[in-house]
């Protein structure tokens, strides 16, 4: 059987390709996935929960042996974090990033997509870009026609009134700075705080995977779902793709196929490219990679938003209700005045659990990231030829010397969040917040730690001085608050060791106009230089949107499965 069309990978792209295009009965579509399949019905816990703390660490659902560098590059060449790899959270399941993500779901901003069309992606501005929004989404708090009713994500907010204590009193820290309150984050896009809205109906998470390849969809005679099976290589004709290597089973065999999609990630998709050819030809040649097309920006302008945190310890009543399982209820999108930068360039999130056990139940924090990054010079590049070797992948977060120095700002500003009356009443000891490899230790499930944790937690909610000595010996980092809050190469040194992208990657094959030897694919999506090959995922943004990049991807791929159907 010649298929139309071969998705390569499960994720929030590759399920809504499958469900578009295999909708027209006379294209026969094949969905590839690496990891496991998630039925409808048959979905884990740690899955469907609203707190997503265990979902995304759970290694049953991850990538094994991904590293990434998060700085290095630019003024952080030599800082001691640029040398540093870091384990990195990749899902590897049917529905991807959905399946295990944040739930957050936020769109962005509308200048977000003019960019993207002044970059040179036609056809994606905000009036082009907005309908695909609303085709998305069921929002279930706005019935207006700013908002998608039909979609088949739940869309839905956390309201003030049910806010946990911690959340309200960041509420008026925010309105001491003078930032009002938002509405609607999907609506309102000026500076403010809001309820986050985020991807999730009846305390569970809506995905994907349960969603796009719903049960009537899995019925489809046309469309053949492939798990547990990844594609190790493409395969061509000249300068046309035909189809793609797989290995199910321990097996590996060759599927033809109209027309590829790669809908693997902005890691993934960049990698697969170059281990086929197309890529920078230099790099390529250097990994013994036989050159098919010379593309140079495969793999290049890696974009991510670089984020920071405080934490506190939170008081009895100011923690986590029993409203509702979700761990961030409300956030502030703020302008930062730097020269260049746009409105709302900044975002702060107030987290009310830190992780999935005891202790973490008692830590709260503020978490500043950039939304709009001026760095874009991270890369994915090969390590090796072989398809079982993963990326060599550098974010080179801050590599611009202005987002440091937003960063540093930002610092300060939770900082002085912490310090405001409002949150002196329900959190006390501030710190600058690391993933220590003590952290990484206790944040894995286990009986052991669930016990060391439990008995810790009492411990915490015991004596003050107690509580002190057990914060600054087992939770506190080594970085002082009081010297990353006055001295900028405290806060610096901080900044180099906690940086870190909130697992936004994007824009490594990013579409552009025909002109631009660095786009690597058209505004349908198309692989310039070759035929028969697209990519559908947030590998083509030209720029990183100021938006957790989940909701972004689906629209993104829905545009892109209309105009594959238009022809």
């Amino acid at each position: 059987m010649q298929l139309d069309h071969i998705v390569v990978g499960g994720g929030t792209a590759g399920s809504v390709l499958a469900h578009r295009l295999s909708a027209d009965p006379l294209r026969k579509v094949l969905l590839v996935e690496a990891g496991r399949d998630l039925r409808p019905g048959q979905v884990p816990g740690d899955i469907r929960d609203s707190y997503p703390g265990v979902a995304y660490i759970n290694p049953a659902y991850l990538w094994k042996g991904l590293t990434v560098r998060s700085i290095g590059g630019g003024h952080n060449a030599g800082s001691p974090g640029a040398a540093v790899e870091r384990a990195y959270q990749q899902a590897r399941i049917l529905g991807g990033g959905s399946a295990i993500n944040g739930q957050m779901a936020n769109w962005g901003v509308p200048s977000d997509y003019d960019e993207w069309e002044r970059l040179g992606a036609s056809g994606w501005r905000w009036e082009t870009v907005a309908p695909y929004f609303r085709k998305v989404e069921r929002d279930l708090d706005f019935d207006t026609r700013n908002h998608g009713h039909d979609g088949r994500i739940a869309i839905r907010r956390i309201f003030p009134q049910h806010w946990s204590g911690h959340a309200k009193a960041a509420a008026k820290a925010f309105e001491s700075a003078g930032y009002a309150y938002l509405p609607d984050q999907n609506g309102d896009f000026g500076d403010g705080y809001f309820a986050l809205a985020h991807s999730n109906e009846n305390e569970e998470r809506v995905s994907a995977a349960t969603t796009y390849l719903d049960a009537v969809t899995r019925r489809r005679p046309n469309l053949s779902i492939l798990t547990d099976a990844e594609v190790c290589g493409l395969t061509f004709d000249g300068l046309r793709c035909t189809g793609v290597r797989l290995v199910s089973n321990g097996e590996e065999r060759v599927v033809a196929a109209n027309e590829v999609i790669l809908c693997a990630g902005a890691l993934a998709s960049p990698a697969i490219l170059m281990r086929a050819g197309i890529g920078p030809a230099p790099h390529l040649i250097e990994t013994g990679v036989d050159v098919l097309a010379h593309s140079p920006g495969v793999g290049q302008h890696l974009m991510d938003h670089p984020q920071v945190g405080m934490g506190a310890f939170l008081k009895r009543g100011a923690r986590m209700n029993g409203h509702t399982g979700r761990h961030i209820l409300m956030g502030l999108r703020y302008s930062s005045g730097a020269e260049g930068a746009p409105q709302g360039d900044m975002f702060v999130g107030c987290i009310d659990r830190t992780a999935w056990h005891a202790v973490g139940r008692q830590l709260g924090a503020l978490v500043v990231w950039i939304n709009k990054t001026f760095s874009h010079d991270g890369e994915v590049r090969l390590r090796s030829k072989d398809w079982r070797v993963p990326p060599s992948v550098n974010f080179r977060l801050l590599s611009d010397e202005r987002d440091m120095r937003r960063l540093i700002d930002g610092l300060r500003l939770i900082g002085r969040f912490h310090l405001t009356e409002a949150m002196r009443e329900v959190a006390e000891l501030p710190f600058p917040a690391c993933y220590t490899d003590r952290a990484k230790q206790v944040g894995l499930v286990s009986a052991r730690n669930r016990l060391l944790t439990g008995l810790m937690a009492r411990l915490l909610d015991g004596p003050a001085a107690l509580r002190r000595a057990l914060m600054r010996r087992f939770v506190m980092s080594a970085h002082d608050f009081a010297a990353v809050m006055g001295d900028d190469d405290a806060a610096r040194a901080f900044i180099h060791e906690a940086v870190a992208g909130i697992f936004h990657a994007s824009c490594t094959c990013r579409m552009g106009a025909e002109g631009d030897s660095m786009a690597v694919t058209d505004e349908q999506g198309r692989v310039r230089g070759v035929s028969g090959l697209r990519v559908a995922d947030a590998s083509v943004f030209p720029s990183v949107p100021s938006a957790n990049t989940n909701i972004p991807t689906f629209m993104a791929a829905e545009k892109i499965a209309d105009a594959i159907l238009a022809g």
